[in-house]
């Protein structure tokens, strides 16, 4: 008998040799009939995979993320099959899980127009009903080259020919078809009830634009028909939230062809950034950081030292001044630590905080960039807190209880990830080990809970992850904390402790927004447009039945604007009622209609656009304004 660590951390004993659904069946059936793989001492597996020792194990559905991850990616596999039945000549790239379904690569010499989803599509239907259990398979590295050869797959064969020698490369096969692949998979397709290949887009193999440009086929699929149809209702939803569209209907931004990836504010998307950045610096203020102001462009020596060279050069900028090279900063990072080298600090000084609303540049690919969520130059609400290792907990317990009322403010709830050691870093495991536990420790202190998410922590440090849920139900990935043993050391920053003596300190990383500018796409995709009081471009519109109410409403427009009311008088020649829609359109908060019973009292009838109408006292409706602006309602 064997020792199984489920997730409660409750200890249950098995046959040696149980699979993972046999445990799954122990457990509950109902267990076992959601069950899609399973993780083995945090390692994901298949269903079937025999458990011969003791050990921990979680059982999967598609309520996890590597449920899901593997469902898509078995998916992807179908969609693969599904095209090579079609499609014989197809030679096949890769086809991954993504953060919202899967793609699949493929080098084809036709074009992929959209009648060709629909016959793919039901022949995906038809390989899932034909219900073939996906089998693991492994081979060396030898043979699967030659396997690939033979079919004439010249992608899969570069893919397996980086392999190490020696070294076993796993496939899986469904039916006749069979696929390089880490895995874990479905137990059987059964399980895929809903599916929809949802577009077509252009990818470079590996990302790489000197490669063959490749046709990419998107998808999503669910275990229930509802849940494809919830799925589709918002993506409908989000079509009409697009930043991207409300972003031109608003006159906020624009991306110009002078200028791809980098985004011109327009005089509203001016009043909205001038707003969010305010209020951070209110807060941050509060909670004692200074701001700073480091240069855009700095000697790309530092970048070498902070470590930045090695991981971003192929996403810099750059330029030759006085025969020295210097880059565009793409993190505000290494100015922050040479403003803490300025000077000896003592332990009396600390925690030391700075923020900084810095412009950073980074080269995204062309095709990557989308509107305000991708471009080449953006502001990053940095913050770096200079630390002793005893303030490590009560620091980031500050900096989480920071960022949970930032985004409380906006209406967003949200769950956190802590991502650990990625495979390319810098500085000591052990002080990576440090680290790591010291925000577990501050998250369980919090009572937070959070998944791991592993090998996907900074080059420098571990960190924690905010993914923000919109009002639709999508997720973003926005304010990060990250703790940093490695850039005191490069910069070799040192404190004079209560024993006299240097001792290095230790840096907080933190962001809230993440980007400016991405943080705007988010809010005004959460609120389709109609933002909050206190954000609103333009907060209300005084729209008089006829002229000769002229001279009230230019009074009630001069007292409102003068109390920092941003307001505006429609006098046009237009219909009342064109002018209300046009005020709804504009995604203007409050109307303010004036004629003769409105002047004769001194009061306004005001029209929300939610379509209530209520009259007030003109005074009194200031009022209302002014409170509902100071406690940022939304």
């Amino acid at each position: 008998m064997i020792n199984i660590t489920l997730k409660d951390n409750t200890i249950i004993t098995a046959e040696q040799g149980s699979s993972v659904y046999d445990i799954a069946k122990k457990i509950s059936g109902s267990l076992a009939k959601e069950a899609l793989v399973g993780e083995i001492d945090g390692k994901a597996a298949d269903l079937t995979t025999k458990i011969e020792k003791d050990c921990s194990l979680n059982i999967l559905t598609f309520e996890d993320k590597g449920g899901r991850d593997a469902f898509w990616h078995t998916s992807s596999h179908v969609l693969a099959q599904a095209v090579k039945r079609i499609f014989p000549n197809v030679r096949l790239a890769i086809g991954p899980a993504i953060d919202n379904g899967f793609y699949y690569d493929f080098d084809i010499d036709k074009t992929f127009v959209p009648e060709d989803l629909d016959k793919i599509t039901e022949e995906m239907k038809k390989i899932i009903k034909e219900n073939y259990q996906p089998k693991r398979m492994e081979l060396s590295k030898e043979e699967a080259v030659k396997y690939f050869e033979d079919k004439g797959e010249i992608y899969k064969v570069e893919l397996a020919e980086v392999i190490k020698d020696g070294e076993k490369i796993s496939f899986y096969e469904q039916g006749e078809f069979t696929d390089l692949c880490a895995g874990p998979h479905l137990f059987d397709l059964s399980k895929i009830k809903a599916v929809k290949l949802t577009s077509i887009a252009g990818a470079y193999w590996r990302g790489d634009e000197k490669n063959k440009m490749l046709q990419r086929i998107y998808g999503i699929s669910f275990p229930k028909q509802s849940m494809l149809d919830e799925y589709l209702e918002m993506i409908e939803e989000a079509k009409k939230r697009d930043h991207r569209k409300l972003g031109k209907e608003l006159d906020l931004y624009s991306i110009m062809e002078e200028g791809p990836g980098f985004p011109f504010f327009h005089p509203n998307g001016m009043i909205l950034r001038n707003e969010l950045e305010y209020f951070w610096r209110c807060e941050h203020t509060k909670r004692g950081y200074s701001e700073v102001r480091t240069p855009i462009m700095l000697d790309c020596e530092l970048w070498k030292q902070s470590g930045h060279w090695q991981n971003y050069k192929d996403n810099m900028y750059f330029s030759v001044i006085d025969e020295k090279t210097y880059a565009l900063k793409p993190m505000n990072c290494p100015g922050s630590m040479l403003l803490y080298k300025r000077k000896m600090w003592s332990y009396r000084d600390l925690p030391l905080k700075m923020g900084e609303l810095g412009i950073v540049h980074r080269h995204e690919l062309s095709g990557a960039l989308h509107g305000l969520m991708r471009v080449r130059n953006f502001t990053q609400d940095d913050a770096h807190i200079f630390i002793t290792a005893e303030q490590i907990t009560d620091e980031i317990v500050g900096v989480m209880e920071k960022i949970d009322y930032f985004y409380s403010l906006f209406g967003f709830s949200y769950h956190v990830e802590l991502s650990t050691r990625p495979e390319k870093f810098i500085g000591e495991i052990k002080d990576w080990d440090i680290a790591t536990d010291a925000l577990k420790a501050a998250l369980d202190k919090k009572g937070k809970k959070y998944v791991i998410n592993e090998g996907d922590g900074a080059f420098y440090g571990p960190k924690i992850d905010f993914h923000l849920k919109d009002s639709i139900g999508r997720t973003w990935q926005c304010g990060t904390i990250q703790l940093d043993f490695q850039m005191p050391e490069r910069f070799d920053l040192s404190y004079v402790g209560a024993d006299g003596e240097k001792h290095r300190p230790i840096v907080i990383h933190t962001v809230t927004y993440g980007s400016i500018e991405r943080f705007i796409a988010i809010l005004t995709e959460h609120f389709a447009g109609a933002f909050p009081l206190w954000l609103a471009p333009l907060q209300c519109v005084v729209i008089p039945v006829a002229s000769e109410f002229d001279g009230y409403c230019k009074k009630i427009l001069q007292t409102y604007k003068d109390c920092g009311i941003r307001a505006e008088y429609d006098d046009r020649n237009e219909k009342m009622g064109y002018k209300i829609r046009e005020a709804q359109m504009r995604k203007i908060p409050y109307m303010l209609v004036v004629g003769q019973k409105e002047q004769d009292s001194n009061t306004v009838a005001v029209r929300s656009r939610k379509g209530d109408n209520v009259t007030y006292d003109a005074a009194e409706f200031l009022a209302k304004l002014k409170e509902e602006i100071n406690n940022k309602s939304y």
